[in-house]
């Protein structure tokens, strides 16, 4: 098999896991009141039960990279998939509260090291690449929270249990993703084994990425966790033009991911999150300033466009400024620590605009992740190589954009 199939396949099979994780998600969260009448969760309790998942994602991303140095990403990639999809079976299974609490927890743990590994991948395989395609990949994770959306709504609609909503996707998805792992492009076997971490002052160098990452997802759970509320209880929207905001987010995001490539080839990376980060607080701008739904359908479509490629860049910039720092070994590390500041987003979004919401008002609310969205501006030339940063002139980034691209994108 010549590099170029080789590499092909690689990208065809790790964008086909970011669309199953996508659709495994999707499953889950938005049937979460279905879970909670099956087991008979308070809603006291839920909060706690939520929050334990990206919590133990958070503790198997540090584990996986440590696992990593020893079988590779590939590896935990193809065993972590298949635990995630029977975890989320499992969660529709059973019939006792600790039956779903075994499940959620392997669910976390699972999910943790599949987005620490399938992250190492896409990166390591836009470095082999030499452009960015980084969010290609999740433009295919969006496509896959769609149609996972979907189902969750006909399983709704028909009334179909937890377990029968769950099964076809299982069925379907399990062999298809075991099948095609066996075409992962990994390094191993190409003597660019991760061999060494961060190194001192690492992980300082990554912390920029990190609060980014941070603040896009606080972004992010803003809008799947508050959009129907807010359109529905502040907005005076009807129950059912309030499910919309979320699914017009989603399509968006899977558009402007589509394309997102094709910009940071063109324009550079820095550019790029640097007109996302403005067009996502110009949408929560939007949301909180709006007179009426469709004012805020307006603006929960420039989240999605805006949001929708700063996280890609964030794990394509990790990976390269890593690499640029201490050599290849340290882009796995690099990735797997980045990864869990998506969790730690996660967990402060929801709470931290609920709070606001409950003690000021829900039009304020959306005030303060605009308002962290906006750190990204402050950091981002931490997206770009690092002859932008020390001064290289113009002249040569520009007609040496092609290469620079190659690392992730650069500044234009």
């Amino acid at each position: 098999m010549t590099e170029d199939v080789r590499l092909r396949r690689g990208r065809g099979s790790l964008g086909f896991s970011f669309f199953v994780q996508g659709v495994t998600f999707a499953l889950l969260v938005t049937r979460i009141p279905a879970v909670q009448d099956r087991y008979g969760i308070s809603d006291g309790l839920l909060p706690a039960f939520l929050a334990a998942v990206p919590v133990l994602a958070g503790v198997s991303s540090v584990a996986t990279e440590h696992l990593v140095k020893r079988i590779g990403p590939a590896a935990v990639l193809r065993w972590a998939q298949p635990l995630v999809l029977l975890s989320l079976l499992g969660v529709g299974a059973g019939s006792r509260m600790w039956h779903v609490a075994l499940a959620l927890g392997a669910f976390g743990l699972s999910v943790g090291a599949l987005d620490a590994s399938m992250n190492m991948l896409g990166v390591s395989l836009q470095r082999a690449y030499g452009r960015s395609i980084m969010l290609g990949f999740h433009a295919a994770y969006s496509l896959g929270g769609i149609v996972g959306a979907s189902a969750a709504w006909a399983g709704a609609h028909w009334h179909l249990s937890l377990f029968t909503s769950y099964l076809p996707a299982v069925v379907v998805l399990l062999p298809l993703a075991l099948y095609g792992s066996r075409f992962y492009a990994d390094r191993r076997g190409e003597g660019d084994i991760p061999e060494k971490g961060l190194g001192a002052g690492g992980f300082k160098l990554l912390l920029p990425l990190c609060l980014v990452m941070a603040c896009a997802y606080i972004g992010d759970s803003t809008v799947s966790n508050w959009s129907a509320k807010y359109l529905q209880d502040v907005l005076g929207s009807s129950e059912q033009l309030s499910t919309v905001p979320y699914n017009v987010y989603m399509v968006t995001t899977l558009i402007g991911r589509a394309v997102g490539d094709l910009g940071v080839r063109r324009f550079g990376a820095v550019a790029v999150v640097r007109i996302g980060t403005l067009v996502a607080a110009g949408g929560f701008a939007v949301v909180a300033a709006a007179p009426g739904a469709w004012a805020g359908m307006l603006g929960f479509t420039l989240l999605g466009i805006g949001l929708c490629v700063i996280v890609p860049q964030t794990f394509a910039a990790a990976g390269r400024r890593a690499v640029e720092h201490n050599g290849p070994g340290a882009s796995d590390t690099a990735v797997a620590r980045l990864n869990i500041f998506n969790y730690v987003g996660f967990l402060i979004g929801s709470p931290l605009v609920g709070g606001i919401g409950d003690a000021w008002s829900y039009r304020g609310a959306m005030l303060v992740p605009m308002a962290l969205v906006l750190v990204t501006l402050f950091h981002a030339r931490s997206f770009g190589a690092e002859g932008a940063r020390y001064g290289v002139g113009h002249e040569r980034r520009a007609g040496d954009r092609a290469v620079d691209v190659g690392r992730g994108g650069n500044e234009v």
